[in-house]
């Protein structure tokens, strides 16, 4: 299986730190910020990864995790997204790197899995075919692509940061999906804002009942805005200066 780390995007929600550099390189305690999605792939047994950026200081990741061993990484590929297009779109830079009928895990650069996505993993590999999210009750959940779930059916809606949501069920940023993922983000059309987005991918599959769950019991957040990213810094130096 190959990991997929999206780590693009302009940062705008963290500016003026990003005005000279890339949202993914700050700091959060004693590494940067990709580097904990790395860890969370390698954690799950995932060592083949390609790292998808943009935006600022694209070289700069390179002079950091150069070939990515010091993170336990096997081998370690670089694609490079120009503009802001959305994660499906910086998703299908990543084909060239996927062998035939090869699955990928993907996960983005601004996400903290506290207790890892190892159980989701294998879940997936029991099946063996399909798409995997992973979804976690939110207070906001207008903030994020939004899930709707029957327990006897599976994931029955999909959408994109709704106004009224129809649940409180928010898909985190990490997916997994078997190799048809190729040709189905061939359809996946612009958005609204302009962009390719990853519950439209999600929804693809979710009509073909082939969509599976997990819920997230572990701390998680995402790291792209200054409250969300303090908290996990303080979070994780709690945790580590113990």
């Amino acid at each position: 299986m190959k990991g997929i780390v999206l780590a693009g995007g302009m940062g705008t929600r963290m500016l003026p730190l990003t005005q000279e550099d890339n949202k993914h390189l700050l700091p959060v305690y004693k590494k940067r910020m990709v580097e904990y999605p790395l860890l969370t792939l390698v954690g799950a047994g995932i060592t083949d990864i390609v790292l998808v950026t943009g935006g600022k200081r694209p070289g700069a990741f390179l002079e950091l995790l150069r070939n990515g061993k010091s993170l336990g990484i096997d081998r370690l590929n670089y694609a490079y997204q120009e503009g802001s297009g959305g994660i499906a779109d910086a998703l299908k830079l990543a084909s060239n790197f996927i062998a035939r009928e090869e699955p990928c895990t993907v996960i983005l650069g601004d996400n903290y899995f506290e207790d890892g996505i190892s159980s989701g993993v294998l879940d997936w590999k029991k099946r063996g075919s399909g798409a995997h999210v992973f979804l976690q009750e939110t207070n906001r959940p207008w903030d994020f692509g939004i899930a709707e779930i029957d327990h006897r059916v599976g994931v029955v809606s999909i959408e994109e940061k709704p106004p009224e949501p129809k649940s409180n069920m928010a898909i985190l940023g990490a997916y997994i999906f078997d190799y048809s993922v190729w040709d189905r983000i061939k359809n996946v059309k612009p958005s609204s804002r302009g962009e390719l987005e990853i519950t439209d991918l999600l929804k693809f599959y979710m009509d073909t009942a082939e969509l599976s769950y997990s819920l997230y019991g572990g701390f998680w957040s995402d790291m792209g805005s200054f409250g969300s990213w303090s908290e996990v810094s303080a979070r994780v130096a709690a945790k580590n200066d113990v």
